[in-house]
Parts: structure tokens; sequence; C-alpha cells
């Protein structure tokens, strides 16, 4: 899709595809000090829960069709710039979407930059890739976690296995020497 920048007062439209239609998805906004910004939780039949547990909101329309989770900015500003991402949980796994920047174009000196036409009069619309629990970089991250979780487990009952070993011997040799004692 293509990335286009959100004019001040335009509507933003951010759509985000699961590939799980049962999981709910939530939205989510990272600012430009790295900050978190919790914004609504769209669940899996369509209920929406925007922050403070409020069924409505002023700054933003949520959605679901299928397995799409849509979040729209109402009236785009500065206090909305950010990087948008859209999480699902499925099977006490959370999925990030790839974050979608939305910042205000920068005013320059320069000739103005004509933005292609959009489907809306004041809407930009910007996809965020489909949600895929197989996805490579999951992979990577789940080896990962593997390694932390198996290798100190292995080390564990390496560990067990060498004392259950020593021990097996250390009572096998007190054996022999009682026998030999009371001969």
């Amino acid at each position: 899709s293509k990335i286009t920048q959100p004019q001040a007062g335009q509507q933003l439209e951010l759509e985000c595809v699961s590939s799980k239609e049962d999981s709910g998805a939530f939205w989510v906004r990272l600012d430009k000090g790295g900050t978190l910004h919790f914004i609504v939780f769209i669940s899996s039949l369509g209920r929406v829960n925007f922050e403070g547990n409020e069924k409505t909101s002023t700054r933003f329309k949520a959605t679901k069709h299928q397995n799409i989770y849509r979040l729209a900015v109402n009236s785009f500003t500065p206090q909305d710039e950010g990087n948008y991402f859209c999480l699902v949980n499925n099977n006490q796994k959370l999925y990030f979407s790839p974050g979608q920047p939305a910042f205000l174009p920068v005013t320059t000196t320069e000739a103005p930059i004509t933005l292609p036409p959009t489907t809306q009069p004041g809407v930009t619309k910007k996809d965020l890739k489909t949600l895929d629990p197989e996805n490579s970089k999951e992979k990577e991250v789940n080896f990962f976690c593997n390694i932390f979780i198996w290798v100190p487990l292995a080390g564990a009952c390496l560990l067990l296995f060498i004392a259950l070993a020593v021990t097996i011997m250390l009572c096998q040799q007190t054996r022999r020497r009682r026998c030999r004692c009371k001969r």
C-alpha cells in the first residue's frame, strides 16, 4: 500500500488484517518521546473499549469486519503523531504489526509536495501488513526464547543426572564396605 503523510485536520485510517478472526486486537501509538499510548481494544465480536473503558471516543473510531481491524483518527493533530501498532493476542502469544509512522509534513522553504489523491476527500488510508503467526521474525524470536528456556533446563537435568550417578556409586561403595566389615 502507498504510504502518504496525514494532513492536519484530515482523517487518518489504519487497517490491520489478522490471520485469526476470533482473537480481538489492540491499537496503540508510540509517540515521538517513546511513550506507548493505548487507544482501543476491539473484541472478536467487534465491541470496542477505548481508554478509560469508554465505549465511544471523540478522537477515534474503531471497527471490525471479519478479520480486519480498523482505526480512524477523526481529525489528525500534532498530538496524534507517532508510530501506530496493531497487537493481536492469539493462543497466549502477542503479535505486533509493523509500526506505521504517521507524522505531519515538515514545513520547508522548498516547493510544496503534491500528494496523490485518496479514495475519499480528506481521508488518508494506511494498511498494516497481515499478522501471521508463522512470520519469520516471530520464528527467530521464538528460537531465541527457546534457547533461553531449553539450555538452562538441559544443564539442570545434566547436573541432576550427575548427582544421581555419584549418589548411586557412593551407596554401592558403602554397602561393599559394610559387607567386608561384618565378615
